[in-house]
């Protein structure tokens, strides 16, 4: 099972805590990682392994997440981020490569 990495769209698995908190199978992508004990980030599921992923969803909401609660989609193949004045865009195979930004 491939390992989910910023960027790539995931679906939240049906547990009692997803299901709690209003986010059992929906899809969204992952924005970013944490070590909750570290950051005192609220985290949906058991963060025993000290590890969160931020999930964002179509709505505009957000959440973090015990990684065991997070299924693994795809890559998110054409997404675009920017980080200072450079852009990047995801490859099919998950890459980040340099691009010359939105047109």
């Amino acid at each position: 099972m491939r390992r989910v990495e910023v960027g790539d769209k995931v679906r939240i698995l049906t547990t009692p805590e997803t299901v709690a908190a209003g986010y059992a199978d929906q899809t969204g992508i992952c924005y970013g990682f944490t070590t909750p004990f570290v950051s005192g980030v609220d985290v949906i599921g058991s963060a025993v392994e000290d590890d969160a992923l931020s999930i964002h969803f179509d709505d505009g909401s957000s959440a973090w997440f015990a990684r065991s609660l997070v299924a693994f989609v795809d890559v998110g193949s054409g997404q675009m981020m920017r980080i200072g004045k450079k852009w990047f865009v995801r490859t099919p195979d998950g890459d980040w490569i340099e691009s010359p930004g939105p047109n």
